[in-house]
């Protein structure tokens, strides 16, 4: 009898096991600011509701280059998470490596094909078969500028190169650092994204999603190099390694005018309890109106045992629901993944996003970004990543920088 006992314990605890595995999703992410933290916990506690239990892998690192290595050797220990954060092309590669689930149940059942726009399903699916679900559509072409500051400059938007160069001029006579900026590789590409797009729709395609080599090695990348360049003397002394949000708290305190970034340093200013037009303004990069240059977190679900398939279709189903489409998109400064989300939540600036992609898309002037992933391969883009660091930190000049441009890429095909 007592074997039986036992017998029976085991088994109703290995019951048990199973399903708390079931109802548990282990995410890798590298959303670690306060603002992101706080959008991701949107997420988490519509699980929690579910009865789904998240165990949190947070790795640090905005561009999610350290996150990609932690995920690396997670899966070569065949060990890999539920849903790990994911961008663009990246997703991609461990789809051709088989390394992903099958989304299509869930997809089918609530219609994603008709709600999330062809360039973002471009990397969603692989072979026809849908492998991740899209939280987000950030975009990357932005100014985020100390209000006050713009005021004291006579409260005018640049609108052009010059202008701008006027502000940040102005600026430093205000005696506040003109640019916020941090010395990361992917903060570097994110200004050089936009310094590119602002010389030309064409000439950025050629460049970043064309890989021309003609259109690299031009003088008008030259010119886009030059004006890295200049930018690079309004930076302050202490830039080297400074991460992207302690760059926004620069510009939130008002000690620096202006930074350049993605939108998703917006969570940080409505986290500072900031308010849009009143306190901080929102602009599109000078020379880039009406286009847009994008990047989409998605959440990548990886081939997992049978049992904690459930929980995983259910995170995928809960991150398309548009209710939490909303509400998480509210918090992180993006614009929803689904184009059906109305923008009634949404503060000045969300509503700025939102319509800006709509007009992009339907214009054709909605672009991949280069610097998050979405314009070409991570080889290309960490290329891309070594010569504008070493050019903007004045290892090379605008002439050498453009010629190892031409053969880093080449390269790296």
């Amino acid at each position: 009898m007592r074997k039986f006992w036992m017998t029976t314990a085991l088994a109703l605890t290995m019951t048990a096991g199973i399903a708390t595995a079931a109802e548990n999703v282990e995410v890798l992410h590298w959303w670690t600011s306060g603002g992101e933290a706080a959008a991701l916990d949107v997420l988490k506690k519509d699980l929690e509701s579910k009865g789904i239990s998240w165990t949190d892998m947070p790795v640090a690192g905005g561009g999610g280059t350290e996150a990609m290595t932690v995920l690396r050797a997670r899966v070569t220990a065949g060990n890999a998470p539920t849903a790990v954060q994911m961008l663009g092309f990246d997703i991609l590669d461990w789809a051709k490596e088989g390394a992903l689930g099958n989304l299509d149940d869930v997809a089918s059942k609530e219609g994603w094909d008709k709600v999330i726009p062809q360039a973002l399903q471009k990397f969603s699916k692989y072979d026809g078969h849908w492998i991740a679900a899209p939280v987000n559509v950030h975009s990357t072409n932005w100014l985020w500028i100390n209000k006050a500051a713009l005021d004291k400059a006579g409260g005018k938007e640049p609108t052009s190169w010059e202008e701008l160069i006027a502000l940040l001029d102005n600026f430093k006579s205000q005696g506040i650092t003109p640019i916020a900026a941090g010395g990361q590789p992917w903060q570097d590409a994110t200004l050089f994204d936009a310094v590119v797009l602002s010389l030309g729709d064409d000439f950025y395609k050629k460049a970043f999603i064309d890989l021309d080599s003609a259109t690299l090695g031009s003088d008008k990348m030259k010119e886009a190099f030059d004006r890295m360049t200049k930018l690079r003397t309004y930076v302050d002394d202490n830039f080297s390694g400074r991460d992207w949000n302690l760059a926004s708290a620069m510009v939130i305190e008002g000690k620096a005018g202006v930074q350049f970034m993605g939108d998703w340093a917006k969570g940080e200013f409505i986290k500072a309890k900031k308010v849009p037009g009143q306190d901080f303004v929102c602009m599109r990069f000078p020379g880039t109106q009406g286009a847009v240059t994008f990047n989409s977190d998605q959440f990548a679900m990886f081939k997992v045992a049978e049992d904690k398939v459930p929980a995983q279709l259910q995170m995928a189903s809960a991150i398309e629901n548009p209710t939490f489409q909303s509400a998480f998109n509210v918090v992180k400064g993006s614009a929803p993944a689904r184009t059906d989300v109305p923008n009634t939540a949404f503060d000045d600036c969300g509503k700025k996003a939102i319509a800006d992609l709509a007009d992009a898309d339907k214009n054709g002037r909605l672009f991949g970004s280069m610097a998050h992933g979405h314009a070409n391969p991570a080889a290309v883009k960490n290329a891309i990543y070594d010569v504008v660091t070493r050019q903007f930190n004045g290892q090379l000049s605008s002439e050498d920088a453009v010629k190892e441009l031409v053969s880093a890429v080449e390269a790296a095909k």
